[in-house]
């Protein structure tokens, strides 16, 4: 959950905001691929894709923590958004197909 800001509006009244990290942009649309590799141990893995909006050689980055649910295992196909971050593309919002 994203840290909470407080900010008083000159008024004597507080209002709070929530802070949304800047680690993560959405860079596309909802993508298809399949699971390239998986580490059960480290709960992370990537997912190769046939997205015309990255390079060839480049898989997307997701961790387990973000996925929810039970493991994935490589060959599985998922759908996922794409996000920017600082190490390359990373999965978000993945559902099983």
């Amino acid at each position: 959950m994203p840290p909470v800001r407080t900010d008083c509006n000159g008024h004597g009244t507080v209002t709070l905001a929530r802070v949304i990290p800047e680690r993560a942009v959405r860079l596309f649309a909802m993508a298809n691929g399949k699971v390239d590799f998986f580490n059960d141990t480290g709960g992370y893995g990537f997912i190769s894709t046939d997205d015309g909006d990255l390079d060839d050689d480049e898989d997307v980055f997701f961790h387990m923590e973000d996925v929810g649910g039970p493991d994935l295992e490589e060959g599985q196909e998922v759908e996922f958004d794409i996000e920017s971050s600082p190490k390359g593309p990373r999965a978000t919002n993945l559902v099983r197909n």
